[in-house]
């Protein structure tokens, strides 16, 4: 099971993980997606949240990542956290409109899921 929430910025994306770590997830369960990469990585970087990345999402989809536009390389991140096509595609619209979505998942981890 995954819970996810759409944000517009860091402060509500802070606010949103603050409040996912007092639901029980650990910051290792969350992992915060947004369309601009660098924005990405500086939020996972200042939230110390989770990034997706082989471990995750397995060497194979990892690389074909290389080759793919950034919506659809988000997507497939998304989909290796739980999320269906359908979902995928939904969020990353939300993504497109410069909002933040954050994705709580234990079983990601635990199952060495296929994210970042």
């Amino acid at each position: 099971m995954y819970k996810v929430e759409v944000v517009e910025n860091v402060v509500g994306a802070k606010t949103k993980i603050e409040s996912l770590a007092m639901e029980g997830f650990t910051k290792d369960d969350i992992y915060v997606f947004a369309h601009d990469k660098k924005r990405s990585e500086h939020i996972t970087e200042g939230t110390g949240t989770e990034s997706i990345g082989v471990k995750e999402q397995g060497m194979i989809e990892s690389m074909g990542n290389l080759f793919k536009s950034r919506g659809d390389e988000l997507r497939t991140k998304m989909k290796a956290v739980g999320m269906n096509q359908t979902e995928a595609d939904t969020y990353e619209e939300e993504l497109d409109k410069g909002k933040l979505v954050i994705v709580a998942s234990k079983e990601a981890r635990a199952n060495n899921a296929n994210p970042f």
